[in-house]
Order: C-alpha cells, then sequence, then structure tokens
C-alpha cells in the first residue's frame, strides 16, 4: 500500500473535474481543503485481503441484527433511542430478500502490520461518488491506467436492477439543508435515471404512509413508491415533529436502508457479541479486528483507553488529544463525565501511517463496502493525525493488477 502525489500542474484539473463531473461540489471544511493531492494504490494482495475480512465481518453482522430483531431484551444492551426501542415490535415484518443492505467497515492499517476496523457505518455510509469517479480521473492524472477500481456506483445500480427490474419510482431521501447530502443523493439518483426509474429527491417528511407502503406527498410527486433510499441518519430522523416517522420501521415498500441498521450502527455493538455466541452466532472475525470495547465505567482499571460516542460520525467526539483542536479534549472529557452512557471506551491501537514522496505522513481509513453481502468498492480518507474526521482528505483507491 502506498500514496502518490498527483502532480502539482495536474491538481487543479483533477480538482475542477471532480467538482464539475464528480459530484464533489464543495472540496472544503470550514477553511481546509478535503480533495486530497495524493492517490492510495492497494496491491492486488491487500485488496483480496480487505475484501475477505470484509464479507466475513458482514456475514457476522447481518446475522446478528437479524437475531436482535427478534430478541428485544438483548437489543436493549445497545442504548437504543427509546423511541426507537418502541418500535422493534413492528420491526418483525423485516424480509431481507425485499430490503437491500448496504454497509460500510473503516479499515486502518496498524504499526504491527495487521488491519484493526474501528467500526461499521451500517446505516447511512456515504462517499458514493468519490467511491465510483473519482478513481477513474485520478488514474488519468497520474497516467497509470493499468491500475483497476471498484465502482460503487455500478455495483448499487446492479443491486437495485435486481430487486427493480428497471422499473418504478425511488424515493432519495435525505437533509435537504445540507449539499454535501445532496450531492450524494444526485450522483445515484442521476446514475439511476439513466437506467430508467422516475427519480424524487425529497426529506424524510414528504413521504406518508398508508396500509403500510409509502407514498410521496410533494407537489406534482404524488405517487406511489417503489424504493425508499433513506441517508437520513435513524437518530435524526426521530426527531422529526409532527411524528411521521413511524411508518418507515414497519412499511413493506423496499429499502436501502431499512431501520434493522440500526443494531450495528450503534458502538455498543460488542456488548451484545457474548449473548450472540450463546446463541450459536459467531464474532470471529469482529473479535480478531476490533480493538478492545468496554464500558466507561470500567475504565479506571485499564489504560491506553479512548472515549468514543455511541452514535458518533465522521470521527466527531473522539477523543485522541493530539487531534483535538482549540479546547476540544477538554470539553469530551467533560461531556463523558456528565453523559457516560453516550459514550464507550476502546483500547487505542497505533495507526500506521503512509509517507508521500515529500516525506510527510498521512493516516489511512479504507472504508470498504457491502451491498448484499458482497464487496462493493472502497471510500478512503486520509488525515495528519490519526483521527479521521470532517477535516479528512478524500483519497480515490486504485488498485494493482
Amino acid at each position: 500500500m502506498k500514496i502518490i502525489k498527483i502532480p502539482e500542474d495536474k491538481y487543479y484539473e483533477y480538482k475542477i473535474q471532480a467538482m464539475f463531473d464528480c459530484y464533489k461540489w464543495d472540496p472544503q471544511f470550514c477553511d481546509s481543503n478535503t480533495l486530497s493531492k495524493h492517490v492510495l494504490i492497494l496491491t492486488k494482495k491487500e485488496n483480496e485481503e480487505i475484501i475477505k475480512l470484509t464479507k466475513s465481518l458482514d456475514k457476522e453482522t447481518r446475522l446478528a441484527e437479524e437475531y436482535l430483531n427478534q430478541n428485544i431484551k438483548i437489543a436493549k444492551k445497545l442504548a437504543l433511542p427509546k423511541k426507537i426501542l418502541e418500535q422493534i415490535p413492528n420491526m418483525q415484518n423485516y424480509d431481507k430478500n425485499q430490503n437491500i443492505r448496504l454497509m460500510r467497515y473503516d479499515f486502518h492499517p496498524s504499526t504491527d502490520n495487521k488491519w484493526v476496523v474501528t467500526e461499521v457505518n451500517s446505516d447511512c455510509p456515504g462517499g458514493f461518488a468519490e467511491s465510483s469517479l473519482l478513481p477513474d480521473i485520478a488514474r488519468k492524472t497520474i497516467d497509470r491506467l493499468e491500475l483497476e477500481y471498484n465502482s460503487f456506483g455500478e455495483k448499487m445500480v446492479e443491486a437495485i436492477n435486481n430487486k427493480l427490474n428497471k422499473k418504478g419510482t425511488i424515493m432519495m431521501v435525505h437533509c435537504t439543508c445540507f449539499s454535501d447530502d445532496r450531492q450524494v443523493m444526485q450522483y445515484l439518483g442521476d446514475r439511476l435515471k439513466k437506467e430508467g426509474y422516475k427519480i424524487i429527491y425529497g426529506a424524510a417528511d414528504h413521504i406518508r404512509f398508508k396500509e403500510k407502503r409509502a407514498y410521496c406527498i410533494l407537489d406534482n410527486n404524488q405517487v406511489s413508491i417503489d424504493l425508499i433510499f433513506r441517508f437520513t441518519p435513524l437518530e435524526w430522523l426521530i426527531q422529526m415533529k409532527p411524528r411521521r416517522w413511524d411508518g418507515y420501521f414497519n412499511t413493506t415498500t423496499k429499502s436501502c436502508n431499512h431501520p434493522i441498521s440500526i443494531y450495528a450502527q450503534s458502538k455498543r455493538f460488542p456488548f451484545v457479541w457474548k449473548d450472540l455466541e450463546k446463541a450459536g452466532i459467531s464474532m470471529k472475525t469482529w473479535k480478531q479486528l476490533l480493538p478492545e470495547t468496554i464500558e466507561v465505567k470500567d475504565i479506571d482499571i485499564k489504560e491506553g483507553f479512548i472515549y468514543k460516542p455511541v452514535y458518533g460520525r465522521v470521527g466527531e467526539r473522539i477523543s485522541i488529544k493530539e487531534a483535538c483542536k482549540d479546547d476540544e479534549y477538554e470539553k469530551i472529557l467533560q461531556d463523558v463525565k456528565k453523559h457516560p452512557k453516550q459514550y464507550l471506551a476502546q483500547k487505542r491501537f497505533q495507526s500506521k501511517p503512509l509517507k508521500s514522496e515529500n516525506g510527510k505522513e498521512y493516516h489511512i481509513c479504507i472504508g470498504s463496502y457491502t451491498i448484499e453481502g458482497e464487496h462493493a468498492g472502497y471510500y478512503a480518507r486520509m488525515s495528519p493525525y490519526p483521527r479521521i474526521d470532517s477535516y479528512a482528505e478524500d483519497i480515490p483507491v486504485l488498485i494493482e493488477k
């Protein structure tokens, strides 16, 4: 695995292409550039190894969530929001053959030359255009057309075609006030339009449910929906007022993702592994790759642990001190003390940085997608710090033949 720098005289054109051809509309976070000047290259062996581990993790995760969906007492250990716990009885009609299951597992290289997986983005993983379009323009920019890549978008279109047979209406549900959410949906929506689908973009409350079927209520688009593609996280969805979100949990309309995704989205997922293994569900791969994870109350007897929020996203509120800005670290510790059940403690591993050609070191996170249990490409980010957060840069992944 290595990173190659994009030539300085080609980067500007690469960035323009990313913005206008690859849906990377705003390649900034605050004053920081989030479009890397590098390309990540995996060897064939590394690619095969990640794919094998990803598929094994995915098999364990899907078996676990189906079991948890039928055993609410065990599911309570995940500290799910009360409103979601109330909906578990309504999810008993979940049919894995009707819905599309999408996940992304975050892999990190460690200093002991092993892979570490820090979490699964089980509910609403993003990075669709970055993983589907950026690799192609990157390999042309560095003149390495012999390198390969796996397009997430093409894998997702294939999965949707298998469920809908290239017919029907798809609702792209997202937080409509955020342009970065819209760009994720716009890429996939435009690609699906080419297949012949009717695409509607809207917020979660633009859907009504009647007799467990989903209907769009937007002006000029008041139609039945054949597939809900949801990019609004469940913990945000349940805050919607008036209460119109409960239909998402028991609808017979096909979904990607169905709310069953909330079980593995909780970072407390490791706390139910003993119960799962007693029920005959092996969590061997997860136990091999995830750093030791414990309750906050048990950290006094441990050393080398960091805090992570139970429902954190994009690296927010993770207590890696050297990656925190200003007084962020102190504020995290204060919040942990005030709300210990909203956090967990995880053994800190030593991330192995990659050196660029100018000697600067970067830490890498490789998000490995699965769709219906099959590997579906990569979304990677890099940072000068061992925390991959909103300041991290998107880096395309290419694979040696």
